[in-house]
């Protein structure tokens, strides 16, 4: 079993817009904006509903993408795979993958500090006799 739940959502934008991007999202939700790291290709900029929304400096264009974090990756990747996503990327912890739509989202190990919080609980397990997602255990 394993748990997972929205962490954040993550405005992609090309490196000449990054820092009015990052102004004007800090602005629109009324959350300084902050870097996460020390190239600041992770701007934070607010917080909706209790999940984090930061700015990424991408190399592509412009898009959205939802985090979504776990205390088991591989578990989560693999539910994920059963429900019609495909891996794109391994990343240091995190794995970046796309929906059957092709939009990007990124499956990370936890990044609250009140994780698990509202996590949903999956009876899930890699490896296990069913390839097929089951359904959260109500929490």
């Amino acid at each position: 079993m394993h748990r997972s739940r929205l962490a954040a959502i993550g405005i992609d934008c090309p490196s000449e817009v990054h820092e009015a991007t990052s102004a004007f999202w800090a602005g629109a939700l009324i959350g300084p904006a902050g870097p996460f790291d020390d190239d600041g290709t992770y701007v934070g900029v607010g917080h909706v509903a209790g999940r984090e929304v930061f700015v990424q400096r991408i190399d592509g264009p412009a898009r959205v993408h939802l985090d979504i974090e776990t205390d088991d990756v591989e578990a989560e990747v693999a539910r994920l795979e059963a429900l019609g996503a495909t891996r794109l990327q391994a990343v240091k912890t995190w794995w970046i993958m796309q929906d059957p739509s092709g939009q990007p989202f990124c499956v990370v190990r936890p990044q609250t500090p009140d994780f698990p919080g509202d996590a949903t609980t999956w009876p899930w397990r890699v490896g296990g006799a069913s390839r097929r997602a089951a359904p959260a255990t109500p929490r």
